[in-house]
């Protein structure tokens, strides 16, 4: 795959030659549009609002659109110019535990490989740091007309540098939480039960189910044969009614467990009732006379 981009990681003083490769595969399966009546490809065209001339890439510039509705022009060169330390480095800005970077502000992950024999010292002396000390860097760097901030990390000895979300780009959740509600023990403890049923070593086993779909019905088309059938879908849940929340709970963790090979056995709620009231009990001080 073509590198993604070419620079150098700034660790303080110390600077690391790296190329930037991408971590991820495209596996998607794409499509043309097309003209129904001639089967022609379907082009799409920059054109000129005012002349209505079909533009070429040399003849399009960048331009910043004023409240006035004037537009001042950008030009590469004085993109080139901006005084930032980060257009030619990954600068790493601090280090910070792992467990503290939401998720959620992860995005797109690339490996960084070391550019040449004189970058391998230098780039191993980073990682083994990385290692040692359980922490993740926050860097900064510039791709693409802006700047960007970035997390490294090391995954199975090679550094790794994830896009992230700058603070202002997330939105805070809690406009979307649910209002306050009483949930029983036992809901929640048959919840609990379900996750552990469901509970896998990692994803290995995992895979684009309508991607190998989508690959059947191009492979029939080529060769003209039937279509394949569609899966028989399940009856949908009766709407309307008041959900039987643990009685789902316990079919849940039955199926799952079934799917495993694995036998059920439930706790009556009044037996799991009676074993909470006998723990409280037991943690209970006897009272002096």
């Amino acid at each position: 795959m073509p590198t993604v981009w070419s620079g150098a990681i700034s660790f303080g003083l110390v600077t690391i030659p790296i190329r930037v490769e991408a971590a991820t595969l495209n596996r998607n399966i794409t499509f043309h549009q097309y003209h129904l009546t001639d089967m022609a490809r379907v082009r799409v065209k920059k054109v000129c609002e005012l002349d209505g001339k079909a533009l070429d890439a040399e003849d399009i510039g960048r331009g910043y659109e004023t409240s006035d509705g004037g537009t001042i022009e950008i030009t590469d060169d004085e993109l080139d110019a901006m005084p930032l330390p980060t257009a030619k480095a990954i600068e790493i800005e601090a280090f910070v535990p792992a467990d503290s970077i939401d998720p959620i502000r992860i995005g797109q992950g690339y490996y960084l490989e070391p550019d040449g024999q004189v970058a391998a010292k230098p780039y191993v002396l980073l990682r083994k740091a990385l290692e040692r000390n359980a922490k993740v860097a926050v860097a900064k760097f510039s791709w693409h007309d802006r700047e960007r901030l970035g997390l490294l990390r090391v995954k199975d000895g090679v550094i790794a540098l994830h896009a992230m979300k700058w603070p202002d780009e997330i939105r805070s959740p809690q406009e979307l939480a649910p209002p306050q509600t009483a949930v029983p023990d036992a809901e929640v403890d048959e919840a609990v039960q379900l996750l552990e049923a469901m509970e896998v070593p990692d994803l290995t086993g995992y895979r684009d189910e309508y991607r190998a779909a989508l690959e059947k019905v191009i492979e029939a088309k080529l060769e003209g044969a039937p279509l394949p059938a569609a899966p028989e879908e399940a009856p949908a849940p009766a709407s309307g009614g008041v959900v039987d929340l643990m009685a789902a709970l316990e079919q849940s963790v039955a199926r799952a467990r079934e799917s495993r090979g694995e036998a059920t056995v439930h706790d009556m709620p009044k037996k799991r009732a009676a074993q909470k009231a006998a723990k409280k009990a037991a943690g209970r001080k006897p009272r002096s006379a």
